[in-house]
């Protein structure tokens, strides 16, 4: 029988549930092990620890003791990084390579996070009136419940609750129920950082935990990453509960080539951005649109050349440049996706769909797939398409590429390779996008800038991460005081709505 992973409440690993789901192996399609569902009862238990004593002392702990865990948390991911690459091939099925790779981010995350006396600093006004002074402060929102997806299973993780725990609070989180273990190692070392224990909790589960967390009135504030499907549902139900609420979800991430760029660059960043992780992130390049026939001509056998170049494997093979997708629901719906793209019209130039791996014959594997001739009547373009398949868009100009990129729901990231500054200066100002690339093909900035899309690739006014976050996980106070002198004079009453 598989091993339950349950929850991780007051620094204690707790497997009671009466739901369970399975946890596959992508690469293998082997189960292999039970994740247990929490119901509204273990979400109010893991509040509970939360907001007790334990946890409101974490915030009223100085800004100096707080970073000593964070400073510790950051060395230990770095030590035990070869452990948790192989807990996220494993689960989600990419390779050990790009789980380091998605460590490094993490751990960068956490560095931003010992930041945090600096960016959650208030103001001073000395003498405003009346011998007054008025001045903000900063002080933990309380209880977070952080809801994170499976394409990221401790990069997101972590630079949500890092800064959220750098600033005073406690977590409530649900990992994805496709790649709960990393939840698990992360809390193990938060606990050995020196974290007390009820400030970090765990509950795995589905849409009953989430429900729960979004219901129970000492969870303050919410932060989501996922589709945009629930992530719209999580933040319309969020703050009709009165949570603030950030919710980061879909992306359809368009790369302009304009006749000037680099080809042979801009050939290897589509392939590279788009392709990698099986092409399960949101800040994929989906669609390439070069400017111009001549331009589509000469990038189309360029990028044709490099996907025939890709491998896929098992997470654990050093060969191979991406694995399988995530679970069979998964690669159904991305087969579904090509076959809806193909009966709409669009050219089938590389198709990965009869694609079976030598060895591991059931693993979740698609073969890189890639389309010409993509138009904005078709699904392919108005939908996000979470795995190896990318298509190509043919415009005249600048001006078309632009329209095409913002006629898209979505404004998560967009990318340009140009040479020509001009050019570039006019697309980063036009694209409704919140992270644009200038011959940078995966716009994620660095943990101190904020990191969120525009209009349905966000909902909520904050950011993943950078200044913005800190903000998000904080409430702000502003105090007027003023120090009579020892002996007040007599006063004459005043009614008037003024400072004196």
């Amino acid at each position: 029988m598989n091993q339950v992973i349950g929850h991780y409440i007051s620094g204690q690993h707790i497997r009671d549930s009466q739901h369970t789901g399975p946890v596959f192996n992508p690469s293998t399609r082997a189960e292999i092990a039970r994740c247990a569902y929490a119901d509204a009862a273990t979400v109010a238990r893991a509040v509970q620890a939360a907001t007790s004593s334990n946890a409101k002392n974490w915030a009223k702990a100085s800004h100096a003791a707080r970073l000593q865990v964070i400073y510790k948390l950051r060395e230990l991911m770095i030590a035990r990084t070869d452990e948790l690459a192989e807990i996220i091939g494993r689960e989600h099925g990419k390779t050990i390579l790009d789980a380091k790779g998605e460590i490094g981010r993490a751990i960068e995350g956490i560095e931003f996070a010992c930041n945090a006396p600096h960016v959650t600093k208030g103001e001073y006004a000395r003498n405003v009136a009346g011998d007054i002074d008025v001045f903000s402060i900063r002080v933990p929102v309380g209880v977070v419940g952080c809801i994170t997806p499976f394409n990221f299973p401790i990069m997101i993780p972590a630079v949500m609750m890092a800064m959220a725990v750098s600033v005073g609070n406690a977590i409530v989180w649900k990992p994805s129920e496709k790649v709960p273990s990393a939840a698990l190692f992360f809390a193990e070392l938060w606990k050995e950082a020196g974290l007390p224990d009820d400030v970090f909790n765990i509950v795995q589960g589905d849409k009953v935990t989430v429900d729960a967390m979004l219901e129970h009135p000492d969870i303050a504030a919410i932060s989501f990453v996922g589709s945009t499907q629930i992530g719209e549902y999580v933040y319309q139900k969020g703050t009709s509960h009165n949570k603030r609420v950030a919710a980061f979800t879909g992306g359809k991430n368009h790369m302009v080539v304009m006749p000037d760029a680099d080809l042979e660059a801009a050939a290897n960043a589509f392939v590279s951005a788009g392709f990698g992780s099986a092409s399960q992130r949101c800040m994929a390049v989906s669609l390439l649109l070069p400017v111009g026939e001549e331009t589509a001509l000469k990038l189309r056998e360029l990028v044709i050349e490099k996907t025939k170049t890709l491998s896929m494997g098992a997470y654990n093979d050093p060969t191979a440049d991406f694995g399988a997708v995530i679970s069979a629901q998964s690669k159904q719906t991305v087969l579904q996706a090509i076959d809806q793209c193909v009966a709409d019209g669009a050219e089938l130039i590389l198709d990965g769909r009869a694609y079976q791996h030598p060895i591991h014959q059931n693993g979740y594997y698609i073969g890189p797939t890639l389309f010409d001739h993509v138009t904005t009547e078709m699904d392919f373009y108005k939908q996000e398409v979470f795995g190896p398949a990318r298509g190509m868009m043919r415009v005249s100009s600048l001006d078309e590429a632009i329209d095409v990129t913002n006629r898209h729901e979505f404004g998560n990231g967009s990318v340009i390779f140009t040479r020509d500054g001009k050019t570039a200066n006019r697309f980063f100002m036009e694209v409704e996008s919140g992270m644009v690339g200038v011959n940078v093909p995966v716009p994620l900035p660095v943990s101190y800038f904020n990191f969120g899309g525009l209009r349905r690739s966000k909902f909520g006014e904050s950011h993943l991460y950078g200044p913005d976050a800190a903000r998000f996980y904080t409430k702000l106070k502003t105090i007027s005081q003023k120090w009579p002198d020892a002996v007040e004079q007599d006063q004459a009453i005043s009614l008037a709505f003024k400072i004196t």
